[in-house]
């Protein structure tokens, strides 16, 4: 057969001639096409600042080039003389693999989506790794039942060979298995968000920045990341610094001497905080800051408290940093003490009696 089609071709040169013709004629068309569509999403992305053209761009760049050969391969494959087993099966290729192409530019699209627009539709997932990765998981659903249904494939003898093996791949794949629907979870309680500063029960805490299929990814305030297995944070003992709102309270402790004028100190630690709740970054004016004498009865003098309120936890130590200089500055002015640590030794009994050196009592 091979040879009868090959001794055709070098008889009559047509037959390749023409089918060679309609597929690169039919691809450079369709490439100018491409060029022409994808310039326009870019300028109108470029102008507006569109975000859907910015999606459709990058998601169509590659499947048009696919597109373009399955259509050229096709309309030459029919102008040809192929034998007729082979132009019946050209075109179930050609389509499985349109089918395919479509797939992955779905999945494209539908994680472009949800991470554009997943955070704006009402009582949606907030938008993570995962999240993303179940609506892909969604569309190669669809395309796998699409591929099958194009080739006559019924799907009930495979639901029925994974429900056989189900229990062994559940046994094989615990702990990822555990891990993802830990992360499942996490994402849909809300109670650890992106973005939120969370203490875990082992010490570590930070920003959390991702909640992936296997884990969830912290960054700690000294840039660093910290990657958690979905399962552990499930488990743990979270403090949540951004739950139920992004303030919180702090304090700044102040030790005075024990002679010093109790109403005058507090009523500077007042001023001071007063003052800078309308100049330092990140200090609430709202609650208003309090004074108390608290702890009160230290070793070397008394001890005050400057309570007040942030906006979220990480501006705590810039606020408490300030609110050192400032205090310190203005107890100068007043003339109030800052006490060093001083102990006081009572000696009782018997005056000791003094040895000479010849080891006489005097």
């Amino acid at each position: 057969m091979r040879n009868v089609f090959v001794q055709a071709l070098l008889n009559d040169p047509l037959k390749l001639v023409i089918p060679l013709a309609v597929f690169v004629l039919t691809s450079a068309i369709g490439y100018a096409l491409r060029r022409i569509l994808l310039g326009a999403l870019r300028s109108w992305h470029t102008r507006t600042g569109s975000r859907p053209g910015h999606i459709l761009t990058d998601a169509l760049r590659r499947p048009m080039l696919i597109w373009i050969f399955i259509l050229a391969l096709h309309l030459a494959i029919q102008t040809s003389q192929l034998p007729a087993r082979a132009l019946r099966l050209a075109p179930q290729a050609l389509a499985a693999l349109f089918i395919l192409s479509l797939t992955l530019m779905s999945m494209r699209i539908a994680g472009d989506i949800v991470r554009f627009y997943g955070a704006q539709i009402p009582g949606a997932l907030p938008v993570t790794t995962l999240t993303q990765t179940l609506a892909q998981l969604a569309v190669v659903i669809v395309g796998s039942l699409a591929l099958l249904a194009h080739f006559n494939i019924s799907i009930t003898p495979i639901l029925t060979a994974l429900g056989v093996g189900g229990l062994a791949v559940a046994l094989a794949l615990q702990d990822t298995l555990s891990n993802l629907f830990a992360g499942f979870y996490v994402a849909v309680a809300r109670q650890v968000r992106l973005g939120d500063y969370v203490r875990m029960d082992g010490g570590h805490e930070g920003y959390v920045t991702d909640i992936s299929w296997r884990s969830t990814t912290i960054r700690s305030l000294s840039n660093n990341l910290i990657i958690v297995p979905n399962n552990k944070l499930a488990q743990a003992i979270v403090t949540n610094f951004h739950l139920p709102d992004r303030r919180m309270s702090s304090q700044l402790q102040v030790n005075v001497a024990y002679d010093s004028d109790v109403d005058l100190v507090e009523r500077a630690l007042l001023d001071v905080a007063a003052a800078a709740t309308g100049e330092v970054h990140g200090m609430l004016a709202e609650p208003v800051p309090y004074v108390t004498l608290d702890p009160g009865f230290s070793e070397s003098g008394l001890a005050f408290s400057l309570n007040y309120s942030v906006a979220e936890f990480s501006n705590q130590f810039s606020v408490r940093n300030e609110l050192r200089k400032r205090v310190l500055l203005r107890f100068r002015q007043d003339g109030i003490g800052i006490p060093f640590p001083t102990r006081t030794i009572m000696l009782h009994g018997a005056t000791p009696r003094v040895v000479s050196e010849s080891g006489k009592r005097d």
